[in-house]
């Protein structure tokens, strides 16, 4: 009999021999019925440890110096796009007149010929704009104002286009270019009456400062006479040029990147955190008026929101923020290299009134009082929340939650099945007993 090791006396589990061993068919089905719920648990336990959630968390926004990217889809079928102009201001004093770059403009047919589609081109309908057909020698006149910073050639305005920023400039009114020779070489006036009953679809992205500001898409040229910003309105309220109206649908709006649509399915579902973050509030919204002059304005609330994937550990200041953020191309701001996300969420609310005053007495309100006055178009204030949401993806249990699982499982399902076995013994071994006397 091989000597005994210091470590028996600590045994805790200790043995029978194999002639004092007694197997029973109820034990054999107890057993096989344990080893299946054992693989059940488990299985749910590995499934569980593999089960990635996204967990929110609101903090306050510490970002300095950023910038973000709008990027809108709206129609209007009611107004051609030379008298569409997109205009961006902010707090910081910071203007970007008749926005052109990243922006571009598509020309509908009239309502009556379906509204479709006609041309797609830049937000700039000007034709020969370099005039490069003209003498070297040729200096265009700008009729009264001085020649805009911008002109291709010191001091004189070649083109209809540099003529009507001139007028700008000196906050003139500047109508059809009658009696102006580069509107008339350009067909400035025809090219109005061409597109009298067409529509517009503005589409496009542009970036601007994270602070307080506002966008709009208003008729005419913008300029600033004094502290006003106001616009050209002489061709939109032109009787001759045609009923126009700011009738809009907002076919998509948002701040910032989109989630894409494989990250959407994957962690949209119920069990996830995750779910309508990215619906914008403002997609396919459909404002209707015959009233020229009318007045549009949507109140926004936007909160910066970033994705993080599973596994993201922190690296700095990602390459879109900051400084370095107009050097990322547009449509990629807010795209991280490690798959982090920075993106944006608004909530909105809505007004709308005629400029021409009164009350919304036929809406059931006539103690609601409109001011007279403003430009017509469609108008769009944000403001900046401080706080920010960050939404991490996250394991539901770590590799030694899983382990701790599985250790339960098992030592939970043999012994209950170990009482289960012993009481059906005893049982058995009583009821035998009872029929043997």
């Amino acid at each position: 009999m091989p000597a005994k090791s210091r470590f028996t006396r600590l045994d805790a589990f200790t043995k029978t021999v194999e002639d004092a061993r007694i197997r029973t068919t109820s034990g054999g089905v107890v057993t096989i019925a344990s080893l299946l719920i054992v693989f059940y648990l488990v299985w749910g336990e590995w499934a569980d440890f593999r089960r990635v959630v996204v967990h929110p968390e609101l903090i306050v926004d510490k970002g300095r110096g950023e910038r973000m990217e709008i990027h809108l889809n709206i129609s209007f079928p009611r107004i051609p796009c030379e008298l569409l102009t997109l205009d961006v201001m902010d707090v910081s004093g910071e203007q970007q007149t008749g926005v052109k770059h990243g922006i571009q403009k598509v020309q509908l047919a009239s309502q009556s010929q379906g509204g479709q589609p006609i041309e797609v081109r830049a937000l700039d309908l000007h034709g020969d704009e370099q005039a490069t057909h003209l003498d070297p020698n040729y200096c265009g006149e700008c009729y009264g104002p001085p020649a805009p910073a911008t002109a291709t050639k010191p001091g004189c305005c070649q083109t209809c286009e540099e003529v009507r920023e001139a007028y700008a400039s000196v906050s003139w009114a500047f109508g059809k270019g009658e009696g102006v020779v580069q509107c008339e070489r350009e067909h400035y006036s025809e090219r109005l009456e061409a597109q009298r009953d067409q529509g517009c679809r503005i589409e496009g992205g542009f970036r601007v400062n994270k602070v307080i500001g506002n966008f709009h898409i208003a008729p005419g040229r913008s300029f600033s006479n004094g502290m006003m910003h106001v616009h050209d309105l002489n061709n939109y309220l032109d009787p001759s040029q045609g009923a126009h109206t700011f009738t809009h649908t907002i076919h998509h709006l948002r701040f910032g990147p989109q989630l894409p649509d494989d990250l959407t399915k994957r962690i949209g579902g119920k069990t996830m955190g995750w779910t309508n973050h990215h619906l914008n509030p403002l997609d396919e919204t459909n404002q209707i008026t015959d009233d020229a002059a009318f007045n549009y304005m949507y109140f926004l609330k936007v909160v910066s929101t970033s994705y993080y994937p599973l596994g993201w550990k922190s690296k700095g200041v990602p390459s879109s923020q900051g400084d370095s953020s107009d050097l990322v191309s547009l449509g990629q701001h807010g795209l991280g290299h490690d798959g982090s996300l920075e993106t944006h969420q608004y909530s909105v609310t809505s007004h709308k009134r005629s400029l021409k005053g009164g009350s919304d007495s036929q809406e059931g309100h006539k103690e609601r009082l409109h001011a007279v006055g403003g430009i017509p178009g469609v108008f769009f204030s944000y403001d900046i929340s401080p706080m920010k949401v960050i939404n991490r993806e996250e394991r539901t249990k770590s590799l030694t939650g899983f382990l701790t699982g599985v250790c339960a499982v098992v030592g939970g399902t043999l012994t209950v099945a170990a009482a289960i076995d012993r009481g059906v013994y005893e049982g058995a071994t009583r009821i035998k007993k009872l029929h043997q006397r």
